[in-house]
């Protein structure tokens, strides 16, 4: 996969969650997916989306991203050019808005990619 297509698909996954198409964020996950967040830990993709859906405080956001930043690796862990790797890192910065475009929080979050499915999303917010 390429890093234009990772890009792609971290943009569809806010999409997704803003838009509250949850068949669209359950396509883009992988069955093992894992969400380290500051207030918790969800695992498993059909857990994440149940908390999207039905358990998260505010519904009603938007994540205006203010970059995105790829990294492939190779099987060792070390960063690589090529598009042959298995596993890549995107990260995203950017900034959680209420109903009103107020600011919630700011956020860094890193996404691990295997093939075309998010594994894993580490999220840091200021």
């Amino acid at each position: 996969m390429t890093r234009p297509d990772l890009r792609q698909r971290t943009r569809a996954y806010y999409h997704a969650i803003d838009g509250d198409d949850y068949d669209q964020l359950a396509s883009l996950l992988a069955p093992s997916f894992v969400h380290d967040r500051p207030d918790q830990t969800i695992e498993g993709r059909d857990r994440f989306v149940q908390f999207m859906r039905e358990e998260r405080p505010q519904t009603d956001t938007t994540h205006p991203l203010d970059g995105l930043y790829c990294r492939q690796k190779d099987s060792a862990g070390e960063s690589t050019d090529g598009d042959d790797t298995t596993t890549a890192e995107v990260v995203a910065r950017g900034r959680l808005l209420d109903t009103d475009g107020e600011c919630i929080v700011g956020f860094v979050d890193v996404f691990t990619f295997a093939g075309d499915d998010i594994e894993r999303i580490e999220t840091y917010t200021r």
